[in-house]
């Protein structure tokens, strides 16, 4: 049984080149994990405002925001581990990460105020509305208002929903089992308005289903996906991509959905753009296959523009006795060979 924790119905002010509090070390002992709570949070954020998910010097990415937010919060510094990186522009419906906080202030967090009068605020429902609050002010002070007047557009861009403590086990990035991504494009002007100019992909001329769905079909399952990757030193390009689908909305948008148990560096991008290519006569299939069957980077590829691209879920084992041995069997993976 697998869960996907998926929500329940219902510029930072300084170049972040040094944080003011510092950074801590990712890993913790034996002994840390007896004094330590681990805590997880899932959130979304529109991409958008934002030079990507990593912490970058002088720029304003969602890493940043978020850690300054927790850091103001615990009034201690902190450090994330995220399910998945984000590239510049690109939107989660549902991110994950993970941060390790001293049990005694995990314990004090609601303070002596809460929803429901003094001190009965919990600490996961206090952590959530405080660093909300928190972001609140943080990207007010980045993003100054468009008018005299008007709140900051990018107020509520990351907005935290959930926190829960967790077994130390539990690793955001490894214990995941897949993660899914969404790719909306609007294929021709009956499609394009200015309300989806940043959530998709303006392609020229109107798409064909049949033939994307063809184009995707190739691209699944174990594959080296070189050619579709921004390789890092060190980190193998072999994915398991478990499906590749193209639907038409009611809205009329393109919607591909992606799933995999990784994905590399600008990999969702390339696929699109490639099955896009094939989609507009400029590739065909037999190349599409060559990309794979003979792995190269060059510059035949296209890269979606990343407005499109939404991380909708990443999928945990439901059972937390499982997250520590997946976590251990992703890092022995990811270890075999040239993330």
């Amino acid at each position: 049984m697998t869960t996907d924790g998926r929500r329940e119905p219902g510029r930072s002010g300084q170049a972040e080149s040094g944080h003011p509090l510092g950074a801590v070390v990712e890993s913790i002992s034996a002994q840390d994990a007896e004094e330590r709570v681990r805590v997880r949070l899932d959130f979304g954020y529109d991409g958008g405002p934002f030079s990507g998910w990593a912490k970058q010097p002088g720029l304003v990415t969602v890493e940043g925001c978020l850690e300054e937010a927790l850091s103001l919060v615990l009034r201690r510094p902190i450090k994330l581990t995220v399910a998945g990186r984000t590239d510049a522009g690109v939107h989660a419906d549902h991110q994950v990460v993970h941060v390790d906080v001293p049990e005694d202030v995990w314990r004090n967090l609601p303070g002596r105020r809460g929803p429901n009068g003094p001190g009965t605020d919990d600490p996961s429902s206090s952590l959530v509305r405080k660093v909300n609050g928190a972001l609140t002010r943080i990207l007010s002070r980045a993003f100054p208002p468009l008018r005299p007047g008007a709140p900051s557009y990018a107020v509520g861009a990351i907005l935290v929903w959930k926190a829960q403590r967790v077994d130390v086990g539990f690793d955001a990035r490894f214990s995941a089992l897949s993660r899914s991504y969404v790719y909306r494009i609007a294929d021709g002007l009956d499609h394009q308005s200015p309300l989806n100019r940043t959530t998709s992909y303006w392609a020229k001329s109107r798409l064909s289903l049949e033939t994307l769905n063809a184009a995707g079909e190739r691209l699944v399952g174990l594959h080296d996906f070189l050619s579709f990757c921004k390789p890092r030193e060190g980190a193998t390009t072999v994915r398991d991509v478990r499906s590749v689908t193209f639907d038409r909305t009611s809205t009329g948008l393109i919607e591909a959905r992606i799933s995999a148990d990784a994905f590399c560096h600008n990999m969702v991008r390339a696929m699109v753009g490639s099955c896009v290519l094939v989609a507009e006569g400029k590739r065909d299939m037999a190349w599409l296959e060559s990309r794979l069957e003979d792995p190269i980077r060059d510059s035949s590829v296209r890269l979606a523009p990343p407005e499109g691209l939404v991380l909708e879920s990443v999928r945990y084992p439901e059972d937390p006795l499982q997250w520590a041995e997946r976590a251990r069997q992703t890092r022995a993976k990811r270890s075999e060979g040239p993330v």
